[in-house]
């Protein structure tokens, strides 16, 4: 079988360059001259035919064809580097750099009071975690992604990690100086604390749910955010009614500085699932993460 050395080492810098954003932090990284990276990309391209970036002074984006050779090569990659593992008999062996993209809410509020658990439970290991609640190109230069939601991406591998409660909550300043809204359709008249969703650019609609029963509320409010966590902050100071996650909230609702109302309209369920690209067993960072991931969960998802 005939194999050209110079398209995998070619594979391998387009990879660096795909995740630095540059050739300069690319070639960094390889430890070779910015010019070497660029010389390898256009032989690359001249390989296989395509132009795979788009090149500017300062940084270059993946074209669609370079979006596809991205997303086929990756895996590819992946298993060769779990290959080399094998064959050096390490295949048990947390080690290197795992890069997550990972939602902000399930990051600040559940896993990072977890990391030094994490962390010292595997110490060759190096986490990058990238905070972000987008899904468009959520792969790039991640090794695993975390999002709340249905999944949509059927070229990705998905493991569902927890379903959490909404609940609708309020601080008990908020609720003495405007009362406690006793239906769903109460809320029109009260401040809500809006959050925006990131793939519409819209506010989430509140809908409440109750043995079947689904009805959606429009409610109104003169703040909106794309931070959850700023949301909670804000409605622990009484500025309004935020519609929220369960999991990661317990400690506010535990010091009674949240307090949740219409309960009973409380039986909408939102899941947490993990991605990753590889269709072949990960790396062992890769199931080291999303056992630790799966173990957490589950503690949350029991008190939620």
């Amino acid at each position: 079988m005939s194999f050209d050395a110079r398209l995998l080492t070619g594979v391998g810098v387009f990879a660096a360059v795909a995740e630095a954003g540059n050739f300069a932090r690319a070639a960094e990284i390889l430890g070779l001259t910015p010019s070497g990276v660029s010389r390898a990309i256009a032989r690359l391209e001249a390989r296989i035919g395509v132009r795979l970036f788009d090149r500017s002074p300062r940084y270059v984006t993946l074209t669609q064809e370079g979006h596809r050779f991205h997303e086929q090569a990756m895996p590819l990659l992946a298993g060769l580097e779990e290959a080399a593992t094998n064959a050096a008999g390490a295949a048990a062996i947390v080690k290197g750099r795992l890069r997550v993209s990972i939602d902000p809410w399930f990051s600040r509020m559940v896993l990072a009071p977890r990391l030094p658990q994490f962390m010292s439970r595997y110490p060759l290991l190096f986490l990058e975690l990238m905070n972000t609640n987008y899904r468009e190109e959520m792969m790039t230069g991640a090794d695993i992604a975390i999002r709340f939601g249905s999944p949509d991406i059927a070229s990705l591998i998905v493991r569902k990690l927890l379903d959490t409660r909404v609940i609708t909550c309020a601080s008990p300043v908020y609720l003495e100086r405007h009362g406690e809204p006793k239906t769903p359709e109460d809320l029109k008249q009260h401040e809500a604390l809006l959050f925006r969703d990131p793939q519409t650019g819209r506010p989430f609609p509140w809908e409440f749910h109750l043995e079947g029963e689904v009805i959606e509320v429009k409610v109104t409010g003169r703040v909106v955010v794309d931070d959850p966590s700023v949301a909670v902050a804000a409605c622990v100071a009484g500025q309004g009614i935020f519609q929220s996650l369960a999991v990661g909230l317990g400690p506010w609702l535990a010091s009674g500085e949240l307090v949740p109302i219409l309960t009973q309209w409380s039986g909408e369920r939102f899941p947490l699932y993990a991605y990753h690209p590889s269709r072949h067993l990960p790396p062992a960072k890769v199931r080291a993460f999303l056992d630790f991931i799966q173990e957490i969960a589950a503690e949350n998802s029991a008190h939620s």
